[in-house]
């Protein structure tokens, strides 16, 4: 394979993906019983009896490869090489020096923003194609939560996530002309992308697991003219982790509305989620509903086909005007 060895390859597959979390995410892992389960995806247990991964939601084991791929958006070629090029998956350390190094990692690990360009002319095109409204994307621009910049060459979407104070402590990245899809190092997934509601004082959220979701939401109460004010909150995936940190950021909140993927992780996810809920007694008040979209798969192919809908409605009234005037 153009890139790898298949020596690499193999080298890449033997990797022992609690080792490499240890050594390059310290801190995404806590202890579940005997096992230890995955911060931001919670499905996802390491089991400590027959050391080997499982991804609940996905009902399959993974490994290291399937890990960056599936979890933090690298290429198959660049997952390799991280695993198994010039900077190789670490062998699984003992307990005492694990937490040493974890301590040493996490002190340099340190988050920056990718540096912006300074117009975001293809940035901007590229969220037009997905539908999204000029208004909205101004919006998005205006409050520092989106920007275009470059990722290896490839011009790239970033969408920013600020704490309370508004300094930047999370950023995610999507491909303009590709797929990638990739957290910047460092993130804090407890403040993921957020859209905020258009008047202060909403005791709303409304939930997505990518933010392209959170700004199609908004685009189509515009077209539908519908109102609603609140919080547009993308979880970076099925996580709970940015939805607990958020409630317990706003107190006022009194209502959650999960808008999750069509699809069986989606589903899965929001149904924890909700189970979760209401088992905290902190979050017992709270009323949660379930509200996957209707049409498409996630929010985004929603906002398209009702865009095609309305063009094609606006092309049928066009050719009943002109044969009245013929």
């Amino acid at each position: 394979m153009p890139g790898v060895t298949e020596e690499q390859i193999q080298q890449a597959r033997d990797a022992d993906l609690f080792a490499y979390l240890q050594s390059h995410e310290p801190g995404v892992l806590k202890r579940d019983g005997p096992n230890y389960r995955h911060k931001e995806h919670d499905s996802l247990v390491y089991v400590s009896a027959k050391r080997y991964w499982y991804w609940n939601s996905r009902n399959r084991a993974i490994n290291a490869i399937d890990y960056l791929m599936n979890i933090r958006g690298y290429g198959f070629v660049e997952a390799v090489e991280m695993l198994a090029g010039s900077n190789p998956c670490p062998v699984r350390p003992t307990t005492a020096v694990a937490h040493r190094e974890s301590q040493k990692t996490e002190e340099k690990k340190l988050f920056r923003l990718p540096w912006p360009k300074r117009c975001a002319t293809f940035a901007v095109s590229y969220l037009q194609r997905r539908g999204i409204s000029s208004q909205v994307i101004s919006q998005c621009f205006r409050a520092g939560l989106f920007y275009e910049s470059r990722y290896k060459g490839e011009a790239v979407c970033v969408f920013v996530g600020r704490d309370e104070a508004g300094k930047e402590k999370f950023a995610c990245m999507r491909g303009i002309g590709g797929g990638l899809k990739k957290d910047i190092y460092g993130s804090d997934k407890r403040y993921s992308f957020c859209f905020p509601p258009m008047e202060p004082g909403s005791r709303h959220v409304a939930v997505f697991e990518a933010p392209i979701d959170a700004l199609s939401h908004a685009t189509l109460q515009e077209l539908e003219g519908w109102k609603w004010n609140g919080y547009r909150l993308s979880l970076g995936g099925t996580s709970h982790v940015a939805l607990i940190s958020f409630l317990e950021r706003h107190p006022e909140i009194k209502r959650v509305n999960l808008y999750m993927d069509n699809d069986l992780a989606g589903r899965v996810g929001a149904r924890k989620i909700k189970a979760m809920l209401r088992a905290d007694s902190r979050f017992r008040y709270i009323r949660v509903g379930i509200n996957p979209p209707r049409i498409g798969k996630d929010y985004n192919e929603k906002l398209l086909r009702v865009r095609e809908q309305i063009n094609d409605c606006q092309s049928q009234r066009r050719r009943e005007q002109a044969a009245v005037l013929l």
